[in-house]
């Protein structure tokens, strides 16, 4: 808002200052500057709110060393993380850009979810919480829209670039010749020729089978991530802080993308008003960032699922709105590893079970932070030592820009 605001101050009164705001590097640092404050202004009074409702967690005794202290904490706290999205989103993003949109969508609708799934837990007293088919429902019905708006939506397009450029006789300049198309295509990590085609893995050319294969492919990441985060958020500041190194990391391969210079020097994918994305990035940054400062540890407040399916959920669809959705392994690698855990400790269980009788773990409990924890290893070393891991894995997610 404040964006068409300074723009039209420019354009209509020549204002001094105000075409700083046609700069997405000026507005993406008064974004995380805003989310900052946001989070660590309010959360104090949103803390002390949820706790004069007895909005407080309910805790399951699993023998882990200093979680029954945790019982009665309050939860809900992504509120205020939600808030601190969308609010500098709206201040000082381009509403109108698609991916803006999305993003916004995204957040929203599964911030509800997991709020629905938070109020049947406190207010309900109901420990399952929303029944996990539901969960599902609703991550599934955003990657439908995620999906559908991504494949079918004319202002989604990347920029192909013709080989050979055009002089200009008169100035003796040279333009290059390109073209926005819509496509398929994504971004495949450390290979040269490093762009797939979905539309490659439909045997015949029938639009509307490639259409549903990739939006199952977009159902499939923002499904699995969501719950990823959700898994992950199981100890002070992990899913927080992880959360946090991901969404820079977004926010650097937005700007790239964005920018026909850094996209071309560094042979990447230029998707035009990408680089708007960098603005929800930043903001997503610092609403992560601020929230540690209530639920680093010993936390004053948990996120919830109210938190935790829209971080992950965020985070699929910036990775699929980049095409650096073959990435996320790497770059989520942690949320992914938390995922596998729970399955393979279920899974083999499961197993043992039926061929021996009695049921075998490969962890001491899962998630994978819970097996770390019954090894005794004190909570912020766990966290710290998942924030390195999550650091290397940026590091490396933004080596393959290179690394081919």
């Amino acid at each position: 808002m404040l964006y068409y605001l300074f723009d039209y101050l420019d354009r209509e009164f020549d204002l001094i200052g105000a075409g700083v705001f046609q700069y997405i590097s000026f507005r993406a640092g008064m974004a995380v500057l805003v989310s900052l404050l946001i989070t660590i202004t309010f959360g104090e009074s949103l803390i002390t709110m949820l706790r004069k409702k007895q909005v407080g967690e309910t805790i399951r005794d699993l023998g882990l060393e200093g979680q029954m202290q945790k019982k009665g904490t309050p939860t809900m706290g992504g509120l205020i993380i939600i808030a601190a999205i969308v609010v500098p989103t709206l201040l000082f993003a381009k509403l109108e850009n698609i991916y803006v949109i999305l993003l916004l969508v995204t957040t929203l609708v599964l911030g509800a979810i997991g709020f629905l799934d938070d109020y049947i837990k406190v207010f309900k007293k109901n420990k399952e919480g929303l029944a996990g088919r539901f969960k599902v429902v609703g991550q599934v019905a955003v990657g439908l829209i995620v999906g559908a708006t991504l494949f079918f939506s004319e202002d989604v397009v990347v920029r192909e670039f013709s080989e050979t450029p055009t002089e200009i006789q008169a100035s003796g300049d040279t333009v290059i010749n390109y073209e926005d198309v819509k496509s398929t295509t994504t971004t495949i990590p450390f290979v040269k020729n490093n762009e797939l085609d979905y539309s490659k893995l439909n045997p015949t050319e029938n639009d509307l089978i490639t259409a549903a294969i990739y939006i199952l492919i977009v159902i499939f990441f923002v499904t699995a991530i969501s719950n990823g985060a959700n898994i992950t958020d199981g100890i002070d500041g992990l899913a927080a802080g992880t959360s946090a190194i991901i969404g820079l990391t977004l926010a650097i391969l937005a700007y790239i993308s964005g920018n026909a210079i850094f996209s071309e020097y560094l042979n990447v994918m230029f998707i035009p008003n990408s680089g708007e994305l960098v603005i929800f990035c930043t903001a997503f940054v610092g609403a992560c960032v601020g929230f540690l400062w209530y639920n680093s540890y010993p936390a004053q407040v948990f996120m919830g699922d109210t938190g935790s399916l829209s971080l992950g959920g965020i985070i699929a669809v910036l990775a699929l709105v980049l095409r650096k959705e073959l990435l996320i392994p790497v770059l989520c690698g942690i949320f992914v590893i938390e995922n596998l855990s729970v399955i393979l400790q279920v899974s083999y269980f499961k197993y043992t079970k039926k061929k021996y009788g009695e049921g075998r773990r490969i962890f001491k409990m899962s998630p994978l932070h819970h097996h770390y924890q019954k090894m005794e290893i004190p909570e912020p070393k766990i966290v710290t030592r998942f924030w390195i891991v999550g650091i290397l894995l940026a590091i490396i997610a933004l080596a393959t820009l290179k690394l081919r």
